[in-house]
């Protein structure tokens, strides 16, 4: 942050005045200029002491409306100001913010309401900090000014942009069972369990008292595989598909984000369990249907950044294939679209940010529903849909 100068271009200007008039009065012998000169000297270190002298000290607090920012999102800061001082002076002030986040956090001290508040919006993803709180004051001649911290920073957590998306054309199970996915999940309550007649060998503590006693048979539990649609999307955040690293935001790795955490949370409000990974293998989320369980999933993508290698599909996912699959990547080349396989997906949906030639011909061999990701990411995933591209059944 740039400090101010401690004299105002007026003071600066006063002072080069009271010098200019103490030469020409030694030039031309006027006491006039000399007394001119030492007033202009003495006012501006008068206007110094008043704005330098009085000791001040306060304390800040700040809350802000929403607890997670999302980029686009406006929300606003609070700021309860408690200055001590022998006169509460007519002042500025302004809390400093970081580029990531635009906002007018400025106005006049003391205010009307008794407290400081103004509105900022998420500009660039990550974990910034908001402060500390500058007072400016300046003296009533405009000569000299005093800029002094209060308080400490607070952070502000900016998420990608979660946008709403179009409804899969083939949901998990919806074709009568082709495209279903099961985890078993055994003696979870009473509503995975069926009764059966009692075998030869059963344990008795298995034994179904309220049955046996309705039917007037021995019975015992019977645990059934609970049908569990899954999804799994994936981003590749290879150091080789991105560009490189730079203090600037990579525009296509921001829309690969975004996209990540839309497609998400668009597929767990559709109903499936979801695992978001790397393409390293790491696990950056899991949707179950809890509302932390998406707060933890964008603060991870809040954090991410390109780094590390691409794994396989195969490994990435494990042995049991997944309902629908999304894989996010940028850079992609022929060569890397042919080794990308679905493996076993029900609906494998890939979004590239930098196609090369032949990339996506390769790509839709295999199996995948390819669409280039740019600005705009809802058209992209319709784009990607098996149903845009006239894929009537969609492939294993």
């Amino acid at each position: 942050m740039r400090r101010r100068r401690f004299l105002t271009p007026r003071g600066a200007g006063a002072l080069v005045a009271a010098l200019c008039c103490v030469i020409g009065a030694n030039l031309v012998a006027s006491p006039i200029l000399l007394y001119i000169g030492l007033l202009l000297a003495l006012l501006t270190a008068f206007s110094a002491v008043m704005v330098r002298v009085p000791r001040r000290s306060g304390s800040v607090t700040r809350q802000i409306s929403t607890d997670l920012l999302t980029v686009s999102e406006t929300s606003r800061v609070t700021v309860r100001f408690a200055l001590r001082s022998l006169r509460i002076p007519h002042a500025l002030w302004h809390d400093v913010l970081p580029d990531a986040v635009s906002g007018d956090s400025g106005g006049e001290y003391p205010s009307e309401t008794g407290q400081l508040s103004y509105r900022i919006t998420g500009v660039r993803r990550g974990v910034w900090p908001i402060g500390p709180l500058i007072l400016r004051t300046v003296d009533p001649f405009g000569l000299a000014q005093r800029e002094q911290e209060f308080g400490e920073t607070r952070t502000v957590t900016v998420v990608p942009e979660v946008l709403a998306l179009a409804p899969l054309a083939v949901r998990v199970g919806a074709a009568g069972g082709t495209a279903h996915t099961s985890s078993t999940r055994l003696g979870q309550g009473a509503d995975n369990l069926s009764p059966r007649l009692y075998n030869p060998g059963d344990s008795m503590r298995r034994i179904h008292w309220r049955a046996t006693a309705h039917r007037g048979h021995l019975m015992v539990r019977q645990e059934e595989e609970e049908s569990s649609p899954d999804a799994v999307v994936v981003l590749d955040r290879s150091g080789a598909h991105w560009a490189a690293a730079h203090d600037d935001a990579d525009d296509a790795f921001e829309a690969a984000v975004s996209m990540c955490a839309s497609a998400a949370i668009h597929l767990s409000e559709e109903g499936y369990g979801v695992d978001v990974i790397d393409s390293a293998g790491m696990l950056l989320g899991t949707l179950r249907g809890h509302e932390d369980d998406r707060d933890g999933l964008l603060v991870a993508l809040a954090l991410i950044s390109p780094r590390g290698d691409a794994r396989d599909v195969a490994t990435l996912i494990g042995g049991t294939p997944p309902g629908p699959l999304v894989y996010v990547t940028g850079h992609l080349d022929e060569d890397d679209a042919s080794r990308l396989r679905p493996s076993g997906a029900a609906a494998a949906m890939l979004l590239t940010t930098h196609p090369e030639p032949g990339a996506i011909a390769s790509a839709e061999r295999n199996g995948w529903s390819v669409a280039t990701l740019g600005d705009d990411i809802t058209a992209a995933w319709e784009q990607a849909l098996p149903e845009r591209i006239g894929v009537g059944h969609v492939p294993l």
